[in-house]
C-alpha cells in the first residue's frame, strides 16, 4: 500500500481553464517548497511540458488505452515517488472517453480512458475547473450537480473560473456551497495567463523558453491569489492509499541486453513530443540515451547505434532544419546503412524527401510531405504490415495520431502499419521505421528491448 497525496483536475469540458488551474497548482504548491509530481491524462504531450516547468520534475501521462488499466496506478506511483502531492490534469470533459477520440475497440464504453476513468482508478478526489462567464449563478450549481451525480467519481470541491465581478463570483458561490460543495478557488476574467496557441495547440513550453517560465510563474501566482492552497491540499491528503506498486522499467521490458549501445534521440524546440518511460525503458533494456538536437547539432552523437525520431513541429522550423544539411547527410547515410532509426510523426517527416518544399533527410522512398488544412487526432489500434526494429508481422499495438501534414506516398514499398479501412501507412526500409503512430512504450515494452537488439 502506497501513500500519495492526489488531486485530479477536471472540467465540464474542453477550454474551461483545466491547464490554467492544473498548471497553476502545480506552480503554486511547488512555490510553497513542496516536491509536486505531475500528471495529465490522456495521450497530449503539450501540457506536461508546462506541467514540467512548474515542478522540476517530468510531465507524465496516463493513459488507460496507450496502456492498460492495469498500468495506470503504477505509472501514476512511478512518477510520484518522493513527491509530496501530485496534480493530475483530466482530458477533454470529466467523462468523456476514448470513444470521442476514435477507439473502436475501448473495452469499458463511452468513459473508457477518460478523466472520470482515472480518477476512479486511482481513486482521487476530483476538482471541477467551471467556466462561469457565460452563466449566472444557479445554472452553475446545476452543471456542478450534474457532474456530480452523474458517475461515480468524487467531486470533492469546486474552482469558478472567469468571473466578472465580485457579485458575480458571490451569486456563484453561494449556489454551489448550497449543494454541500465547497468552492476552492475563484479566478476572474484575465489575458494575463494565456498561452499562446498555433495548429496543433498551445506552442510547447520548450519552444518559448523565458517566456513559458513566465507564464508559468503567472499562473503559480493567479492560483496563490485565487484559490484556498491549503484546503485543496487537505482534500489531496484526503486520497487513500493505492494498493499497488510501483512500476519498473527494469521489470518492464522483457529482454536486457549488454553492451550498452549508444541511442540518440531527437529534442530541441522541433521535437518536443515524447514519453519519458520511452527514454527509461530503452536504459533499461540496456542503452545509453543521450540527446542531440537537429536544429544545432552538426552530427549525430560519437558512437551513435540507434536513433529515436519522436514528434513536435518540424514544420515550423522547416527551414532551419534543412539548412543543417551536415547532420541531414549523416543521418541519412546511417539509415541508408540499415542501421536502426524508429521515427513518429515529426521523425516521419524530418526522413522524407522534402517538407513544404525543404529538403530533408531524404530515407523515405522519395516521399514528400506538407501542411494540410485538416487536423488528424485520434487513437489507433493499428497492426504491424511488416517485421521492423521495434514489430514483428501482425502484432497489435495502441496509439495514436496528432498531425496537420500529409505525406505522398502515404506508406512505402513496405509499409510500417495499418489502422484503418483506408490502408496501410508509414514506412519500413531496411533498419528504419517511420510513420504518424504515437506509441506510448509503457503498453509495448517490446520496443525498447527489440531496438536495443537491433543496435547491438
Amino acid at each position: 500500500m502506497v501513500t500519495v497525496p492526489r488531486l485530479v483536475v477536471a472540467a465540464p469540458s474542453s477550454g474551461s481553464g483545466k491547464t490554467t488551474v492544473a498548471t497553476g497548482l502545480m506552480a503554486a504548491f511547488a512555490a510553497r517548497g513542496l516536491r509536486v509530481s505531475p500528471h495529465k491524462v490522456g495521450p497530449d504531450y503539450i501540457d506536461p511540458g508546462y506541467h514540467a516547468l512548474a515542478t522540476g520534475r517530468p510531465g507524465r501521462n496516463l493513459d488507460p488505452w496507450l496502456t492498460s488499466e492495469d498500468l495506470v496506478a503504477p505509472l501514476f506511483l512511478h512518477g510520484a515517488e518522493n513527491a509530496d502531492v501530485a496534480v493530475v490534469e483530466g482530458v477533454m470533459g470529466l467523462y468523456d472517453g476514448a470513444a470521442g477520440l476514435g477507439a473502436s475497440d475501448s473495452a469499458g464504453g463511452g468513459d473508457y480512458a477518460s478523466t472520470a476513468h482515472v480518477a476512479t482508478l486511482l481513486d482521487a478526489p476530483v476538482v471541477l475547473v467551471v467556466d462561469a462567464s457565460a452563466a449566472a449563478g444557479r445554472s452553475v450549481a446545476a452543471l456542478v450537480h450534474g457532474f456530480r451525480s452523474f458517475g461515480t467519481v468524487r467531486v470533492g470541491g469546486v474552482v469558478l473560473n472567469r468571473l466578472g465581478s465580485d457579485g458575480h463570483e458571490r451569486m456563484c458561490r453561494d449556489a454551489v456551497e448550497e449543494l454541500g460543495l465547497p468552492v476552492l478557488g475563484a479566478l476572474r476574467r484575465t489575458d494575463d495567463a494565456a498561452t499562446p496557441s498555433r495548429h496543433l495547440g498551445l506552442i510547447p513550453a520548450a519552444e518559448r523558453n523565458a517566456e513559458a517560465v513566465d507564464t508559468v510563474r503567472r499562473l503559480g501566482d493567479l492560483v496563490a491569489a485565487s484559490c484556498d492552497l491549503d484546503a485543496l491540499l487537505v482534500l489531496a491528503r484526503e486520497a487513500p492509499d493505492l494498493d499497488a506498486a510501483p512500476w519498473d522499467p527494469s521489470e518492464a521490458v522483457p529482454e536486457k541486453h549488454a553492451g550498452r549501445p549508444r541511442i540518440a534521440v531527437a529534442g530541441g524546440p522541433a521535437f518536443t513530443f515524447g514519453y519519458a518511460e520511452n527514454e527509461e525503458l530503452l536504459e533499461a533494456a540496456g542503452a545509453e540515451v543521450v540527446r542531440f538536437d537537429p536544429l544545432q547539432d552538426d552530427g549525430l552523437p560519437e558512437g551513435t547505434r540507434g536513433v529515436v525520431i519522436g514528434g513536435g513541429f518540424p514544420e515550423v522550423y522547416a527551414a532551419q532544419l534543412s539548412s543543417n544539411e551536415r547532420l541531414r547527410t549523416e543521418l541519412a547515410a546511417f539509415a541508408n546503412a540499415s542501421r536502426p532509426v524508429y521515427a513518429e510523426c515529426a521523425g516521419l517527416l524530418y526522413l522524407a524527401q522534402e517538407l513544404d518544399g525543404a529538403p530533408m533527410c531524404g530515407v523515405l522512398n522519395g516521399a514528400r510531405a506538407a501542411m494540410a488544412p485538416r487536423l488528424t487526432l485520434g487513437y489507433r489500434a493499428a497492426v504491424a504490415v511488416a517485421d521492423s526494429v521495434v514489430a514483428r508481422a501482425g502484432e497489435r499495438v495502441h496509439g495514436h495520431e496528432f498531425h496537420r501534414t500529409v505525406t505522398d506516398p502515404v506508406h512505402g514499398e513496405t509499409a510500417a502499419w495499418q489502422w484503418s479501412a483506408s490502408g496501410p501507412a508509414g514506412f519500413v526500409r531496411g533498419g528504419c521505421v517511420a510513420s504518424y503512430l504515437h506509441v506510448h512504450w509503457a503498453g509495448s515494452p517490446w520496443f525498447a528491448s527489440r531496438m536495443v537488439a537491433a543496435c547491438l
